[in-house]
């Protein structure tokens, strides 16, 4: 079926190739078509999944619409085809089906390609060839992911986190509070190393225990199933942190960033902790390195790019121009089918495990906090029965896990807990923070550990000063006031002390 709005000016040309921007034209259509699904679906779900969709052609019947990448045509014909024909029926009189197709870019001109070569240095980026082109097998210290299975991943010079061998795509439980970044990292792991680019860079938000590090480990897992040699570093912000400072001691801070240079995919979690006024100039300068030489970025993070204060305006920017998305609170389904997976995990080791289905409803209307808390919960359940051989009952868990059911007080925070996390969060040994010395990179944290311990222990002021190196009481007052009111001048460091009192309840 013909469409009039479709013809070009020459009636022998053959309707359903694609026309200029015109108004009239499939472009201008395709517009009104977008804007029908944004308005339909919602801004966030447009931006996600609709962005790069371009319309190719319309001829008997089918609308041809084109995507880069074969994970976002697969995402479109399974969940959005309707829709996207439903929205296209105003536009396209007849239309019959809607057909999504990968979009092949248009070749460059010789020019063009050494323009760009010449305006993007890339080549400290690529991987080094032998005499036949292909790339050279790396060193064994920089293989990338090294061979057994959870040991720690990295090239030459990098030393990246340690992956957790149960964190793969398997054993995430995909609910609605967690689908697009779900999605979002599967298409990142489809494509590396691969040219497309469809999430770069992919940031990740979520509080603690909402699944954002189990995706990461997914990622990484993954990408190393489908690509052995892809170079792919996973390490947490406070990792990447420790390693430019002890860089920097050792006068080699130029083979540090050298050693990014291999990296087709780098995964940072804790985004939150990425602070240090050297550290984040050079974290942004790898970043940017990174992206311009079209390497993969993913980032985890308690918080929107928006909401970390640390970040500089430029790296603010480049962290939410690919996909942002959040990991929301699980409602009660998800919390249903993630105690379902953790116990037929279990039951995959001992099948006469079992918990009734009154019991998995307890939990699930009860342990509503995050991913953690259920698995932990199972865990402690699985203990028990393996030990005792008694039947799970409701009794039975009101016993094993009542601080977590009933809402029992959990075990206190000790100040030997905020030393401790102090003495790492600011690189400053505990042994310093007791002794007498009074320079400002000590006074500083010691000032805060105080006053953390005032905040969230019942210890008396005359006793955190004597577990703070025998100082008086009067001390420790004016540390607690002094902290009060920077906090009350400085949102970053009401932010900052947030994260530490998070940081200590993650940890107790």
């Amino acid at each position: 079926m013909t469409d009039d709005r479709d013809l070009p000016e020459d009636p022998g040309k053959k309707i359903g190739k694609p026309l200029g921007g015109a108004e009239g034209g499939i472009n201008g259509r395709g517009q009104r078509v977008r804007q029908a699904l944004k308005a339909t679906l919602g801004d966030d779900v447009y931006s996600s999944w609709f962005h790069s969709l371009e319309f190719a052609s319309f001829e008997g019947g089918a609308l041809v619409v084109t995507v880069p990448v074969k994970f976002l045509k697969n995402w479109l014909e399974t969940h959005y085809l309707d829709a996207i024909q439903r929205c296209a029926a105003i536009e396209f009189d007849g239309i019959e089906r809607v057909e999504v197709k990968i979009r092949t870019p248009a070749p460059t001109s010789p020019v063009a390609q050494a323009n760009n070569a010449a305006a993007r240095p890339d080549k400290p980026f690529a991987p080094p060839t032998g005499k036949s082109g292909e790339p050279n097998p790396l060193s064994a210290a920089a293989a990338g992911f090294a061979t057994a299975i959870g040991s720690r991943t990295g090239v030459a010079g990098l030393e990246g986190s340690p992956l957790d061998p149960r964190y793969t795509f398997d054993s995430f439980v995909v609910g609605t509070a967690n689908r697009i970044a779900h999605a979002g990292a599967m298409q990142v792991a489809e494509t590396v190393p691969e040219d497309a680019r469809g999430n770069n860079p992919l940031y990740i938000h979520a509080s603690v225990g909402h699944g954002k590090s189990h995706l990461l480990h997914a990622i990484a897992w993954e990408v190393r199933r489908r690509q052995p040699s892809a170079n792919v570093v996973y390490m947490t912000a406070e990792r990447f942190r420790f390693q430019f400072v002890e860089a920097l001691k050792a006068q080699d801070a130029m083979a540090f960033k050298d050693s990014f240079r291999l990296i087709d995919l780098l995964l940072i979690d804790d985004m939150e902790f990425m602070h240090g006024e050297q550290t984040e100039l050079e974290f942004d300068h790898i970043i940017n390195a990174l992206l311009d030489g079209g390497r993969q970025l993913v980032v985890a993070s308690a918080r929107a790019p928006a909401q970390l204060v640390r970040l500089n305006d430029r790296m603010r920017s480049r962290m939410q121009r690919g996909l942002v998305t959040e990991i929301n609170s699980h409602e009660r389904d998800l919390r249903l089918k993630i105690l379902e997976r953790r116990i037929q995990e279990k039951r995959s080791q001992d099948p006469s495990f079992e918990i009734p289905r009154e019991v998995v409803e307890l939990l699930a209307d009860k342990l509503t906090e995050s991913g953690r808390e259920l698995e932990g919960a199972v865990t402690r359940l699985y203990a028990t029965w393996q030990y005792t051989q008694t039947r799970i009952t409701l009794d039975l868990v009101e016993t094993t896990i009542r601080d977590l059911v009933n809402g029992i007080e959990p075990r206190r925070i000790k100040i030997e807990d905020i030393l401790r996390l102090v003495s790492r969060h600011y690189g400053v040994s505990k042994s310093d923070i007791l002794s007498p010395r009074r320079h400002r990179s000590v006074v500083w944290p010691r000032q805060i550990g105080m006053y953390l311990s005032k905040q969230l222990t019942t210890r008396s002021l005359p006793e955190i000063g004597r577990r703070f190196g025998d100082r008086d009481h009067t001390t420790v007052l004016h540390a607690i006031r002094k902290i009060d009111g920077e906090i009350a001048a400085d949102s970053r460091l009401k932010d900052e002390i947030d994260e530490l009192k998070r940081q200590l309840n993650i940890e107790r």
